[in-house]
């Protein structure tokens, strides 16, 4: 059976061939131009062609258009008709059908995240979901959970301030041992600067991870912690161990009030529960040593290829911009000879 998906964006779906068979081009143009000139308001003007006013804002555009390059005379509605939508490769219909049939099963964006990483094939969680109610293969609808806190303020530059949270999950499935995720996320760009899962959340794990995005990324002015006892000291003035190795560069800790406050890098944790433990049960991942380039591949497609529905652009494309409009506090990571040694576990003869 041939499957077929229509893609976004594809234009007012209705017959203009019964609308100039009805009216006439001539009158469509006079109508559409008396709504350019205000002479008449949209529902009056929609209602003289028998349309609703979103078709008419449609027919303005496009006549609009069509005068800017010196066709007005000549314009008229085109067609509707013809075949405008897309095969969908079998490819990409095996791979939905795996991630929606593994336990758990994918979520509609991941399925579509995953056509575009694998097989460059672009659609959004919507077709998705077409799809699935044509196969019957539609998802549980999961169980309401607490929403993430949402922060009402955001840095203006990158590296002045990155959240950094630790997310405990049965990452390889129900009854699976819980591994920590720690997730480091650019407050300004939401670049995911940092993703990686370890066996413990020990000392030893926060010293390998952090250098990792620092060599990739830069050097940050702070990092936006909870107060743990690895990033807060209750003495005063007196600094933890990953707090001098970070303040041997220059990079402080910022600590929020509350685990709300950190709306952004939980509202990532979320993000990746959703889709990694699907993930790793339909590729028979079950190991860190699997688990974490796969996690980079993931990470990096999600930066430069998916669109951040609050930014409206993806989170490089935003780091970018940011870099050509000179909004960075990044310091470049230094090469000296007390790099390895600052980002060791030492211990006192």
């Amino acid at each position: 059976m041939r499957l077929w998906v229509t893609p976004r964006k594809l234009g007012h779906k209705k017959n203009y061939q019964q609308l100039v068979g009805r009216h006439g081009g001539a009158f469509i143009r006079h109508v559409v131009a008396g709504y350019q000139r205000q002479e008449l308001s949209a529902e009056q003007a929609a209602n003289e062609l028998g349309i609703t006013p979103r078709w008419l804002r449609h027919l303005a555009f496009a006549y609009g258009r069509a005068r800017t390059q010196g066709q007005g005379d000549s314009w008229q509605p085109g067609r509707s008709g013809g075949h405008r939508q897309q095969l969908i490769p079998s490819a990409v219909s095996a791979l939905w059908r795996t991630l929606l049939t593994t336990q758990p099963p994918a979520s509609y964006s991941f399925a579509a995240s995953e056509a575009l990483r694998r097989y460059q094939f672009a659609v959004d969680r919507a077709t998705v979901r077409r799809w699935a109610l044509q196969q019957h293969l539609v998802r549980p609808a999961r169980p309401a959970g607490t929403p993430a806190a949402v922060r009402r303020w955001q840095c203006s530059q990158i590296g002045a301030l990155w959240q950094l949270d630790v997310s405990p999950h049965a990452w390889f499935g129900a009854g699976t041992k819980l591994l920590p995720l720690f997730d480091l996320l650019d407050d300004c760009s939401r670049v995911i600067t940092g993703t990686r899962l370890y066996a413990h959340e020990n000392l030893l794990a926060y010293l390998d991870f952090l250098p990792r995005a620092f060599e990739a990324y830069g050097l940050p002015l702070a990092l936006y912690v909870d107060y743990h006892s690895f990033f807060f000291s209750y003495l005063p003035d007196a600094l933890t161990y990953l707090g001098e190795a970070l303040h041997f560069y220059d990079i402080s800790f910022k600590y929020a009030p509350t685990p709300q406050a950190k709306g952004k890098v939980e509202r990532l944790h979320q993000f990746w529960q959703n889709r990694l433990p699907t993930f790793f049960a339909a590729e028979h991942i079950q190991t860190l040593a699997g688990a974490n380039p796969a996690v980079d591949h993931l990470r990096e497609h999600h930066n430069r290829a998916e669109v951040h529905r609050e930014l409206q652009r993806t989170p490089w494309a935003a780091w970018a911009a940011a870099k050509r409009e000179k909004r960075s506090a990044l310091r470049p990571c230094p090469r000296d000879p007390w790099w390895n040694y600052i980002w060791s576990l030492r211990t006192e003869v």
